[in-house]
């Protein structure tokens, strides 16, 4: 996710978002003074990002779909768990979870001639 200088190291095969949303999952959870909520907020709206950014690559292809949907879904209900912790949305970007951008890709239709 973040590298040892702050910057944010894009995530980009399926091993990363699985990894990166434990990762992710870990920050919200520490109390530790650098994993402020700027931080948290910081780290959230990057992992939303390119989850979106992944899944819109590998649309057409129905395999790999299915596994950016099932971190989405991960994602979504990780957002939830935050919601009803706090009694607040996350507002990490402004704009509205991936998960629902993964969830509402609809299938690629193949029409026959």
């Amino acid at each position: 996710m973040f590298d040892k200088s702050g910057q944010w190291i894009r995530l980009e095969t399926f091993d990363d978002f699985d990894n990166g949303l434990s990762d992710l999952i870990d920050l919200w959870s520490s109390t530790s003074k650098t994993a402020t909520k700027a931080v948290k907020e910081s780290a959230l709206a990057h992992f939303k990002e390119d989850l979106e950014a992944a899944v819109l690559k590998w649309i057409d292809n129905r395999a790999k779909s299915k596994k950016y949907a099932a971190i989405g879904k991960e994602l979504a209900e990780f957002e939830e768990a935050l919601t009803e912790g706090s009694n607040t949305a996350p507002e990490a970007d402004g704009k509205a979870p991936v998960a629902h951008v993964v969830t509402a890709v609809p299938a690629k239709s193949k029409k026959k001639a």
